[in-house]
């Protein structure tokens, strides 16, 4: 595997050695023994997605700060014919699909036909440092936990939105 850079903000899916950034402005308070949240969904502070992201996709940090050691939890949308080439994440990432479709796969490029799709209430926990890519077909919600820092490593760095 490749070095990977640990980002400082969101949870981005992907790339070697770059830092992650979500808008402070994104951020919701976390959870902890003396604070709680719960947000509504008008009350989510939508921004577009980290830099680590393809363009086109919007994302809020719901809980947490994806960036630090600890629990974090996020809301992405993306739109419908959206690609996230492979990547790894270096930390296990678990995804629900709020709305819409998540199609993934896994391995070193994307293969359409090696894809699972997952549907609005469907589940995915992929281990740390797993091979993986995702597609859309049509607008799609999903929800990603997990503990911080966060990062993204594209398995091709070309790949990266961040270096185009």
């Amino acid at each position: 595997m490749k070095s990977t850079v640990i980002v400082p903000v969101l949870a981005s899916m992907i790339v070697v050695g770059l830092v992650l950034k979500v808008p402070a402005s994104g951020q919701q308070p976390a959870a902890s023994d003396s604070v709680h949240v719960m947000l509504t969904p008008a009350e989510m502070k939508w921004g577009d997605a980290p830099s680590s992201l393809p363009p086109g996709a919007k994302a809020a940090v719901i809980e947490g700060d994806p960036a630090k050691a600890g629990p974090f939890t996020l809301r992405i949308q993306v739109p419908a014919n959206y690609r996230i080439p492979p990547h790894w994440h270096p930390a296990v990432e678990h995804v629900t699909v709020l709305s819409g479709a998540f199609h993934v796969g896994m391995g070193d490029k994307i293969e359409e036909t090696k894809a699972k799709t997952l549907t609005q209430g469907s589940f995915m926990a992929m281990p740390a440092k797993t091979n993986h890519f995702a597609f859309t077909k049509v607008a799609t919600e999903i929800q990603l936990h997990g503990t911080g820092p966060w990062g993204i490593t594209y398995v091709n760095p070309a790949d990266d939105p961040r270096k185009k």
